[in-house]
């Protein structure tokens, strides 16, 4: 005899930065979207192409302003198109989700030691957080002296794995992709050349989409939010968060764009560097923002520094700042 288990606990769905890549990675003018290991996708899963967009009219990861300017929120992916400024909110949930007013339910059927269990996360309304987001973009926008009427703007939840399925209720709901509407989704922003003309020459009031001169002005404001600082570990594992510091390492984010972590040849314990007292180093090397030269980016300093100083990061969702040991990463690139 089987005994169900109904547990309300943390799920594997749970996006969590350090297990769980979701990006929209832009490879010249077309763009896919491609899913981590966390993600419910299977080995078979192919990217999802975004063509009909420039890459600089896809943005990810903006961390727009609330309208009080207290804080900022993170919208995983912008896209400008004629049709408006879409955002959206990309999850890679699995199992049946249904909503119960103001959160929702994520149902995920697992085995545990062989005995089927059933795991439900409780998880905020996410309609209700891209649509905050969305409006704090448009008063963001407004602030910045870009005006673009709201109903330009789209607030979308994109649910990326196939393995997960939406009750009746919110099938109905047009802000709700589920995997099976990709493909549709994404061939609604190709954009025919007689389009993008008319969209080009047409006032925005007249024809009901963007103007290019909107989206231009658009696309320059936003090119000027930050985004979340990027920590690559040896190994493969990426942290995002904010970077707060390193000892000896002295640095102004504007004028810096990427960190580089290069160990020196390790000494073994007997060797006689170390028995004189010295321990291993790491090189960091600072590379100047946006300039790069005939070989690539522009060094801008080099500093030596011991391998075990630790690097404070904030990661994104976390309480506490994390140490890591410089030995331990690969390179860091700055948000502005």
């Amino acid at each position: 005899m089987f005994m169900m288990g109904l547990l309300f606990r943390s799920c594997p769905n749970k996006l969590k930065t350090r297990d769980t890549v979701t990006m929209l990675q832009l490879g010249g003018r077309p763009a896919w979207f491609g899913l981590g290991s966390g993600s419910g996708s299977g080995p078979g899963s192919k990217p999802r192409r975004l063509t009909g967009l420039k890459g600089d009219h896809v943005f990810c990861n903006l961390r727009i302003p609330n309208q009080h300017q207290s804080a900022r929120d993170d919208v995983n992916v912008i896209i400008l198109a004629g049709q408006g400024v879409f955002c959206l909110d990309l999850k890679p949930w699995r199992g049946t989700v249904s909503a119960h007013k103001q959160a929702w339910h994520v149902q995920l059927r697992q085995e545990d030691r062989g005995l089927p269990n059933t795991c439900i996360e409780q998880v905020d309304d996410p309609i209700q957080a891209i649509t905050t987001k969305t409006a704090n973009l448009c008063h963001h926008l407004k602030r910045s002296g870009v005006c673009v009427r709201q109903s330009l703007f789209v607030p979308r939840v994109v649910f990326l794995s196939p393995d997960c399925d939406l009750d009746e209720e919110l099938r109905k709901r047009k802000e709700l992709i589920v995997h099976g509407q990709l493909d549709t989704f994404l061939a609604s922003f190709r954009e025919s050349y007689m389009g993008w003309l008319s969209d080009a020459l047409t006032p925005s009031w007249f024809s009901g989409h963007l103007s290019y001169k909107q989206m231009e002005a658009v696309r320059g404001v936003l090119a000027r939010v930050g985004s979340w600082d990027l920590v690559r570990l040896h190994g493969g594992e990426h942290l995002r968060g904010d970077y707060q510091g390193c000892r000896y390492v002295a640095l102004d984010r504007q004028e810096t764009d990427t960190l580089e972590f290069s160990s020196a040849k390790t000494l073994s314990p007997d060797s006689l560097w170390a028995l004189l007292g010295h321990a291993p180093q790491v090189t960091v090397r600072m590379y100047k923002r946006g300039a790069r030269g005939w070989l690539g980016k522009t060094l801008g300093a080099t500093t030596t520094i011991p391998s075990d100083t630790p690097v404070v990061f904030r990661i994104s969702g976390e309480d506490t700042e994390a140490k890591i040991p410089a030995s331990t990463i690969q390179s860091i690139t700055l948000s502005i």
